[in-house]
């Protein structure tokens, strides 16, 4: 499948990759991916975002505060909070008493580093978008329409921008 990858759409799935060993996460999971995406300033994921007035940098900004939340989504923060749990709170006393980012998973990872379920489920759904479309070659377009098919926190950063699946596809075109 890796060789039906546009340059762009290697790039990114590289760049996620080694975004995750950085942050010594578990595996790779969707807000890497998503993260890639938004970095690559000249890829066709950024144009496309571009036409939909959506700037990389908050996206990018969005992602870090999901992420400094552990992952959790505003849909979950939201039920969370019809129950009388204010997530923010729990991470501002987390954050007050070990720092910032305590919040967030963090693992020492040996050897090599898995992706997630999620992140692969993104990557067989790329390769579906394509065919959908009629075309050849995957492209960081694909991973970006790819991240809304799925439930999870990239679709839900993707989602606070009004971005979705049918927008994609229409700015597309």
């Amino acid at each position: 499948m890796f060789e039906r990858f546009t340059d762009d759409a290697r790039a990114v799935v590289t760049k996620a990759h080694h975004s995750a060993i950085e942050q010594h996460a578990a595996a790779v999971d969707t807000l890497h991916v998503l993260a890639a995406l938004v970095g690559a300033p000249e890829s066709r994921a950024v144009q496309l975002l571009g036409r939909l007035n959506v700037p990389a940098a908050d996206v990018t900004d969005e992602i870090e505060r999901v992420r400094r939340r552990g992952g959790i989504t505003d849909a979950d923060a939201q039920a969370l909070g019809e129950l009388g749990i204010d997530v923010d709170r729990i991470i501002e006393r987390v954050e007050e008493a070990h720092g910032p980012g305590a919040f967030a998973q963090r693992f020492s990872a040996k050897g090599h580093l898995p992706f997630a379920d999620d992140s692969k489920k993104t990557l067989e759904l790329c390769l579906k978008e394509v065919i959908r479309a009629g075309g050849k070659h995957l492209g960081s377009e694909h991973i970006l329409i790819a991240l809304t098919l799925q439930r999870g926190p990239a679709a839900d950063v993707l989602a606070r921008f009004d971005v979705d699946t049918a927008k994609l596809r229409e700015a597309l075109t």
